[in-house]
């Protein structure tokens, strides 16, 4: 279900498949409980969510906060934890953060 997003050349390269189909990318506080339930309402919603057939990328912010703060420069958003982003057409369609995030909110914002 989740791909770690470790790099900065993996941003780049979702930004580039986001032009063929959807991406979401969900930012993690590891230390965080309102993070944890966050990840885990993802995780328990996602089989029927109907973004199965899209990639969902994980970035760890303890390891790799970074690249949260590209993320945040290439999109024109502001960095939140927990945070889902969907990008489709190299911008972002929808964006939620804390208990927020909704799927099915996510999933109405494809094109």
């Amino acid at each position: 279900m989740w791909t770690p997003l470790t790099t900065a050349a993996e941003i780049a390269a979702l930004t580039e498949q986001s032009h063929q189909h959807p991406v979401l990318v969900f930012k993690h506080s590891t230390t965080c409980s309102i993070s944890a339930a966050a990840k885990g309402k993802i995780e328990r919603q996602w089989a029927a969510s109907g973004l199965t057939d899209y990639p969902l990328y994980y970035l760890d912010l303890l390891q790799f906060r970074p690249l949260s703060a590209q993320l945040a420069t290439d999109f024109g958003i502001e960095h939140e934890s927990p945070q889902l982003l969907l990008i489709q057409g190299g911008a972002v369609r929808y964006h939620a953060s804390h208990l927020g995030i909704r799927l099915a909110e996510a999933k109405a914002a494809v094109r």
